[in-house]
């Protein structure tokens, strides 16, 4: 408990040093380049306190940072330079300019920090634990589970990213590649790749420990009922909704869980 406690300080002062840095901005988007970065942040920590490093420790330190680094970097190059996120500009015109500037410390950065925490449970559970043992079968199905989600992510993201670099696809729908199976494949590939996380750290937890299984649920929840899912389909109806394009893409395309087969 008390690594946990340490660690919450951690990210206190880290998203308060952020929050400082988007005041003088402007800009409260560059939180989004912190989430991949901040589970890094906290799975460094647990491993770098641990007396004895084990192969799963190892393992979750290497999945963790590969999907945290890559997420923040691809955020951070789609981000910068381009002005602040329509959501915080809403937000903004909602709460207004004038209180905005310190709302916004409880509302987005406290709050995305109280988030990594939780979603980072599993971590915590496994790092604490000194008896994890050899891998077993379950483990390299939860590898295959992380690598099905990660690639969901990460290609989604690659994907709407050379999209939009072409003039060309200007007032286009995304229909191809991971798109033509969900209209939002980086997101279910957040929710898969959790669960595998979470089947890696399921064979060794113990008593209290099994909380931390909430994070895919959690994970889930987050993105389909508070931010993430809801809010894009609302821009997307807000911008092409009257679009032929669209309303055929929205009826043939599952708007989280892929459909393979028509």
């Amino acid at each position: 408990m008390s690594q946990f406690i340490q660690v919450t300080f951690l990210i206190w002062i880290l998203v308060t040093l952020l929050w400082a840095w988007s005041v003088l901005i402007k800009n409260v988007s560059i939180v989004d380049i912190f989430w991949g970065f901040g589970f890094v942040v906290v799975n460094t920590f647990y491993v770098y306190n641990l007396e004895e490093i084990n192969p799963r420790n190892w393992l979750l330190l290497a999945l963790v940072s590969i999907w945290g680094l890559r997420l923040s970097i691809y955020l951070a190059l789609r981000n910068i330079g381009k002005g602040e996120d329509f959501r915080y500009q809403q937000f903004r015109k909602d709460y207004g300019e004038k209180r905005y500037w310190w709302f916004s410390y409880f509302q987005v950065f406290l709050l995305q920090g109280g988030l990594i925490l939780i979603v980072s449970l599993p971590l915590l559970g496994i790092h604490s634990n000194t008896t994890l043992g050899e891998f077993i079968w379950l483990d390299y199905i939860a590898i295959f589970v992380w690598g099905i989600g990660f690639s969901f992510e990460a290609g989604g993201d690659y994907q709407l990213y050379q999209f939009k670099k072409n003039p060309s696809n200007k007032g286009k729908v995304l229909n191809t590649g991971f798109w033509r199976y969900t209209r939002h494949p980086n997101y279910f590939g957040e929710i898969v790749l959790w669960s595998g996380i979470a089947i890696i750290v399921f064979p060794v937890l113990k008593g209290t420990q099994f909380v931390s299984l909430i994070s895919p649920v959690f994970v889930f929840w987050l993105l389909t009922k508070v931010s993430g899912v809801p809010l894009l389909e609302k821009h997307a109806d807000k911008t092409w909704g009257k679009k032929k394009d669209y309303i055929k893409y929205k009826e043939d395309t599952p708007i989280l869980f892929p459909k393979f087969f028509k």
